[in-house]
């Protein structure tokens, strides 16, 4: 059999956090490993009634559809980006997906091809690296900063090499949780303006915002080679697996080509299901009392952060999103350190999957949204704790 498989499926591995989220489903384990929003905050009612309204209304929603996705959906979609960031958007150059991990896939599909150069953040979203590495590009890792990727190394890295994509996540970045200023945002801009290759503006946590002031998107200086990404995972439910790709006409032509070989298209009772919900509630409500939880949860674990750890530990201190980081000392690994929390039932990502050139030995991801207040300030003591013991006894 082994000689029968693509050489690509050597380079994709399973996926570090998917392996690390089957050993916390042990209840006795805190877990601060998976990128799982609060369930608790999930809109069930209210999904409910809006499944109840479609399966009433006709058959058609159990029907085949279009590709491209439930048109009042798009303009949904197209409306909230005018909404929140003074966008005009086409619902013709939105195409829906299975969550906006799809779209990454569909982008691979469509512009990468062997050792073609694809710049990724250091450290960078798994689920970019992942989808990507199928296609086998040679990653490029542009180091990130408090304020965004840095730029100096943006601009040598287009001037000695022909980039196909770039992709960011610049609010509440996974996995550091730091957003692009305004300003790493315009030289960025500036930058790629006069580049032949395509920025991926990711942004599933952008409406997750509980302090600081929401900033512009990069789509406002460049147009044809962008593609934006969003998802409905962390406002609704990730669950219903529905994302968008939003890009040129020329690109949706091909991404919906794509789309077609890959799977027809997205869940369509589904979609029916979710613009449902949208029509007969205010999800900016909905929105609010998420980032009120998220908000409580990360100022409880900075503040056990700083009650506990030693003041060799550095960490994130995200306005947003899910996750925040730490920076352990150079000499302290973090799978080392891992190997030890889970024998003391708590679970967290190690840093190294999110460097592609193998770097982040000492870095941790973790998440905040998935667990109580009380959770956060019992696992963090624990971390500390382990911590401290690895300082001690390290050679």
């Amino acid at each position: 059999m082994k000689q029968l498989y693509a050489t690509r499926t050597n380079t994709v591995h399973r996926s570090f956090i998917r392996e690390i989220l089957k050993v916390t489903e042990n209840s006795r384990v805190i877990s601060f490993a998976g990128g799982l929003p609060n369930a608790a905050l999930f809109p069930a009612k209210e999904i409910a009634q809006a499944c109840v309204k479609v399966l009433n209304d006709d058959n058609t929603a159990l029907q085949y559809s279009t590709t491209e996705g439930y048109l009042p959906l798009r303009q949904y979609i197209a409306q909230r980006y005018f909404k929140k960031y003074g966008l005009r958007i086409s619902p013709d150059t939105i195409t829906i997906t299975n969550g906006s991990q799809q779209g990454l896939d569909l982008i691979g599909k469509i512009f990468i091809e062997k050792n073609d150069k694809v710049i990724i953040e250091r450290p960078g979203y798994l689920g970019a690296i992942q989808a990507f590495s199928v296609y086998e590009p040679e990653f490029i890792p542009i180091s990130l900063q408090d304020d965004g990727i840095d730029t100096s190394e943006l601009a040598t890295s287009l001037k000695k090499a022909k980039i196909k994509l770039f992709h960011m996540v610049a609010n509440f970045q996974n996995p550091s949780g730091i957003t692009y200023s305004k300003e790493k945002r315009l030289a960025i801009a500036e930058i790629f303006s006069s580049h032949n290759g395509i920025l991926i503006e990711d942004d599933p946590y952008g409406d997750l915002r509980f302090e600081g002031e929401s900033l512009p998107s990069i789509r406002h200086q460049l147009r044809d080679n962008i593609i934006l990404l969003g998802t409905f995972s962390k406002i609704v439910a990730p669950g219903l697996r529905l994302g968008w790709v939003c890009a040129s006409p020329e690109i949706t032509d091909k991404i919906v080509v794509m789309k077609q070989a890959s799977d027809l298209h997205s869940n369509y009772i589904a979609q029916r299901i979710l613009y449902q919900y949208l029509v007969d509630n205010d999800v900016d409500e909905h929105i609010s009392k998420i980032t009120k939880v998220y908000g409580k949860q990360r100022s409880c674990m900075i503040s056990a952060m700083g009650k506990y750890f030693p003041s060799e530990v550095k960490f994130t201190r995200p306005e947003g999103g899910m996750f925040l980081w730490l920076t352990l000392p150079n000499d302290l690994s973090s799978i080392k350190l891992f190997e030890a929390a889970i024998q003391e039932h708590l679970a967290f990502v190690p840093g190294r999957p999110f460097y592609v050139d193998g770097g982040g030995n000492n870095t941790c991801r973790l998440n905040f949204s998935n667990s109580d207040e009380n959770k956060i300030e019992e696992g963090i003591k624990r971390l500390a704790s382990i911590i401290k013991r690895l300082l001690i006894t390290k050679p």
